[in-house]
């Protein structure tokens, strides 16, 4: 397996990355203090399992992850 880089500036092609690039940066970033490394890391961990586990995503239909394996595993 090998690993693939996108050039700078082009979000048109990794339209996933950028998207979630985008949000950590509104979302996370742009609202939270911290002030060491690993205070940093502790809060983007969490915000991540959140991102990940708790939030809506329109690819699922308004579900959040958690609700979509839920569902999945009972089907």
């Amino acid at each position: 397996m090998s690993r693939k880089t996108r050039p700078p500036q082009s979000p048109w092609q990794n339209g996933f990355a950028e998207s979630f690039n985008g949000r950590f940066r509104d979302e996370f970033l742009n609202t939270e203090l911290f002030t060491t490394a690993p205070e940093a890391q502790i809060l983007a961990d969490r915000w991540r399992w959140e991102y990940n586990s708790l939030r809506p995503h329109s690819a699922l239909q308004g579900r959040t992850p958690l609700e979509a394996v839920q569902q999945g595993a009972a089907a």
